[in-house]
């Protein structure tokens, strides 16, 4: 699992210094505030905008404004999970047709086939570009974490 995660952070180093060689990009790191409470104090930016590309960071099935995950197993966590990201890109007037590729963490891959009929339940096709791995702990003991890219048109 670390050699995973050193990979993606390798390839994430390499495509932000690409991105940003020689480059005047308009970089905005935002917080609405929509679904983790500001009082949180969270060490990451809820999104970060990058000219007409908005990058959200990973979402767990939080009640909005509270650090508290959502009972009722992986069904529960992936169908908030997946509204958290829905009131982040309404937050910057943007809908699930704007979403281009997200990233899916699994605590346990046996959640695979549940998470993939709700999951499509909020996309029509053709679907985002899609990765997905089974991670060995997510924040705050969650079954799902997804985050995605966004682009405004």
């Amino acid at each position: 699992m670390k050699k995973l995660s050193t990979i993606i952070t390798l390839a994430t180093l390499l495509f932000t210094s690409h991105l940003y060689a020689g480059s005047s990009a308009k970089v905005e790191y935002l917080d609405t505030s929509s679904v983790f409470p500001k009082s949180a104090n969270m060490p990451f930016s809820e999104a970060v905008r990058v000219d007409n590309t908005l990058y959200i960071s990973g979402q767990l099935a939080v009640t909005p404004g509270t650090l508290k995950l959502v009972e009722g197993g992986i069904d529960a966590e992936t169908t908030q999970t997946m509204n958290n990201i829905k009131t982040i890109l309404a937050a910057h007037d943007l809908t699930m047709k704007n979403v281009v590729k997200c990233t899916v963490m699994l605590a346990d891959m046996k959640d695979w086939p549940r998470f993939n009929e709700i999951y499509t339940s909020f996309f029509s096709k053709p679907y985002p570009a899609r990765s997905a791995f089974g991670a060995n702990g997510l924040g705050l003991g969650a079954k799902v974490e997804v985050e995605c890219i966004a682009v405004f048109s």
